[in-house]
């Protein structure tokens, strides 16, 4: 199982900024350290994998994914097995108008009640030793790999 996911990345005061989701419902609701991830979702069977992570980008922010160059940030494996791929592209998100796609579950737990949610709840961009503090620790490697290719550090 494949996820591909788009970093994106800008620069304020000559200092990279970089753009991290938050997952929305209640589960997630209190969580903020290591809860926060890069926007992806899961490669379609014969999608091409880049073309995946723009769409799912769109999915989850409501806005197309920057237009620019794509820096291949290689790929994590989660302890789950799954792979995620992803890349960095400059760009200016207003965060302030992300609207992201919905997903169901049942709420309360053993309720039989099935509720919507964001798929993500808000999006913010952080230095990049914060980012290392909020983002999931299995994507801490897509922030080193960014920063070293910027020429810049992660902590």
């Amino acid at each position: 199982m494949i996820s591909a996911g788009i970093l994106v990345f800008r620069h304020r005061d000559g200092a990279a900024e970089l753009l991290l989701v938050h997952p929305g419902g209640p589960i997630w609701a209190k969580k903020d350290v290591g809860a926060w991830s890069i926007p992806k979702g899961l490669v379609e069977e014969g999608e091409d994998n880049a073309r995946a992570a723009s769409r799912e980008f769109k999915e989850e922010t409501g806005f197309d994914c920057p237009a620019g160059p794509m820096i291949d940030l290689g790929a994590v494996k989660m302890k789950s097995g799954k792979t995620v791929r992803a890349w960095a592209v400059e760009g200016e998100i207003d965060t302030t108008q992300i609207q992201s796609n919905l997903f169901e579950m049942e709420w309360p737990p053993r309720s039989g009640k099935r509720q919507e949610f964001p798929e993500i709840d808000r999006g913010q961009y952080f230095p990049p030793a914060e980012a290392m503090i909020r983002i999931h620790e299995y994507q801490k490697p897509f922030v080193e790999r960014l920063m070293q290719k910027l020429g810049g550090d992660a902590t």
